[in-house]
Order: structure tokens, then C-alpha cells, then sequence
């Protein structure tokens, strides 16, 4: 079967095929199919799914550059995937929505179908817990919200907390005082807070307590009113923290809970208190739940293959001990 797909003009060809033809060459390698180029179109041949999947691809990273996105490798083979799976035409809902505006102007925008989701639900609900592995924007789309939802008067503050288990070490055995104790548990959001604001209005944010971060033990006894509430690592929260938190939960505020829980750190025989809350609250009303997967993956294209290693693994362990 031969499909024709015309680009329009060489500017939008040349961004299509990549450097020295690079993207087609990858497209043609994953699909089985042959290509060329015929002035500003591009020619397949192959069997019929294949040839229909190319094409697909194709216009999905049309609709990329017409959305003013460029195209790298994590987002070609994303565009492959979508389409093998007869979702091609989900990338230009995708492609649109603008999140939040960086300190440099620069737009956020979803990069999967999974994080688009997530947004949404943020947005619509005054829970959200995004679960899913590293690397799928859980924890940076989440303190973009935070920022669009301050810019907009939405809330008064942003909170960003913390559960302070990391490979066995706690809080008090770290030298310094609290501030410095909870930044490199909390590096990973002040970077994004940074991005968003720049960082001289977002130094101003914190000395006016505008910018909260507080490991999680100290949200104890509080009600957060106002807010946009981040905990970020919760699979390493105990069901009793977990239950804690959301309990502070005051009018005007929004809670987004992230975590992956395939990388808890809690000690043995301590309940993940994400997977637990997860479990008991996913169909409660204004409550969502968004599991993000190894296809939301927006770093190297490398990391979505380690991720899916690590899961075979763990899934053939399993079924080892039962």
C-alpha cells in the first residue's frame, strides 16, 4: 500500500523528517515501512497498518508544530504510540491548553494524554492525587497549577510539604535548622517555583510566607485555608500522616497529593499511606484519582523502557511469592 502526506511547505517538512532525516528514518524503522520525499510530501509504502500509522504519526507531529511545539524524540515515539493504539487524533487536544506561563514567558503545555487528565482533574476537583512513575510531570504541573491558581487570586498561598523519609536518614539527624533540613527533600519543587516565578519575585513570596515548605509533620494540628496544598512523595507518607493531612484541608483550598508507588522508602511493615488513601477514596465525590503511566514518561525515551524493566520485574516477583 502507498499513502501520500503532504506537509504544506519545506519549513514544516524539514521539522517533520528531523536532522539528516532522522525522525522519518525512526518512524520507518519502528513501523516496518518505507519512505520518501517528493518535493513537500512525504510517500509510504509498506503493508497497510503500517502505512496507515505512519501517516497518522505523521500529522500528529503537524499538529505539534502548528501548536508551536517542537519535536523531540520522547514526543515522536509518544505520537507512535498514540497511534498504534488508534489514538493519533488525541494529540491535538493535548497540544493546546496552556497551563501556566514561565518567569521567561515560555508556555506549559500537557505532553501526553495521561497529563492532560491530571490537569483537568486538578482543575475540577478539590482533591486530586496523581500517582504514576518518575519522570510523567506529576510534581511540576502540579506547582504550575499552584502558580496559575495564586496569579488568578484562586488562593492566597502556595504549601508545599514533604514526608521526610529518605533512604533511612530523618530530619533531625541533618545539620542546620529547619530550612535547611527540608531543601533537598523539597529541591524539586523550588526548582519549579523558580521556573514560574523567576527568582527574585519568588525570594520576595517566601519572605512574605506567600511560599510555605514544611516537611509534613509539621502540618499537625492545622487547618490550611486559602491554599493550594502540595504534598509531593506521599507513597513514603504512613496512613496515619496521610489521614492527618487531608484532614487539614480548610475552605478555599485545593490539595494535590503526588507520589509513585513503586519507590516507597517507609520501613518494613509500614503501609504506604498513599496506597491506602488511594484504595479507600478513588469514587468519592470531588475526590479524583489519576494513575499516570510509563507512556506519560516526559524525560529521556530511555526512562519509559527502565520504568516498564523495574514493573516486569516487580509483577514476576510477585508472582513468585504467591
Amino acid at each position: 500500500m502507498t499513502y501520500t502526506v503532504e506537509t504544506g511547505t519545506l519549513d514544516r517538512l524539514t521539522q517533520v523528517v528531523g536532522v539528516f532525516d532522522e525522525n522519518l528514518s525512526t518512524i520507518t524503522r519502528e513501523l516496518g515501512i518505507v519512505s520518501r520525499i517528493e518535493g513537500t510530501e512525504i510517500v509510504f509504502e509498506g503493508d497497510a497498518e503500517g502505512v496507515r500509522i505512519g501517516a497518522e504519526v505523521v500529522e500528529s507531529l503537524l499538529a505539534t508544530i502548528a501548536a508551536g511545539e517542537s519535536i523531540d524524540k520522547t514526543r515522536l515515539f509518544y505520537c507512535i504510540e498514540l497511534a498504534r493504539e488508534g489514538h493519533a487524533q488525541d494529540i491535538e487536544g493535548i497540544m493546546h491548553d496552556v497551563v501556566a506561563i514561565t518567569a521567561r514567558g515560555k508556555p506549559v503545555k500537557c505532553k501526553t494524554v495521561g497529563q492532560k487528565t491530571y490537569v483537568d482533574a486538578v482543575k475540577r476537583n478539590t482533591v486530586t492525587f496523581g500517582v504514576g512513575p518518575a519522570g510523567t510531570g506529576k510534581t511540576y504541573l502540579a506547582v504550575c497549577l499552584a502558580v496559575a491558581a495564586y496569579k488568578s487570586k484562586e488562593v492566597e498561598k502556595i504549601i508545599l510539604t514533604r514526608p521526610a523519609v529518605e533512604a533511612g536518614e530523618k530530619l533531625g539527624f541533618l545539620p542546620g535548622d529547619l530550612q535547611t533540613k527540608v531543601d533537598p527533600y523539597l529541591r524539586p519543587l523550588y526548582d519549579a517555583l523558580q521556573e514560574m516565578f523567576g527568582p527574585e519575585a519568588y525570594q520576595k513570596l517566601m519572605e512574605k510566607g506567600v511560599i510555605e515548605v514544611a516537611p509534613l509533620a509539621y502540618m499537625r494540628g492545622r487547618t490550611l485555608s486559602e491554599a493550594f496544598v502540595i504534598l509531593d512523595e506521599a507513597q513514603n507518607a504512613t496512613r496515619e500522616q496521610m489521614k492527618m493531612f487531608l484532614t487539614r484541608l480548610g475552605e478555599g483550598s485545593k490539595m494535590v497529593i503526588t507520589g509513585d508507588l513503586t519507590q516507597t522508602d517507609l520501613p518494613e511493615g509500614k503501609t504506604s499511606g498513599l496506597r491506602h488513601a488511594v484504595r479507600i477514596l478513588d469514587g468519592v465525590e470531588d475526590i479524583a484519582v489519576v494513575k499516570l503511566s510509563e507512556k506519560d514518561v516526559v524525560r529521556h525515551p530511555l526512562v519509559s523502557r527502565i520504568v516498564r524493566a523495574y514493573e516486569r520485574d516487580e509483577n514476576k516477583r510477585k508472582k513468585g511469592e504467591k
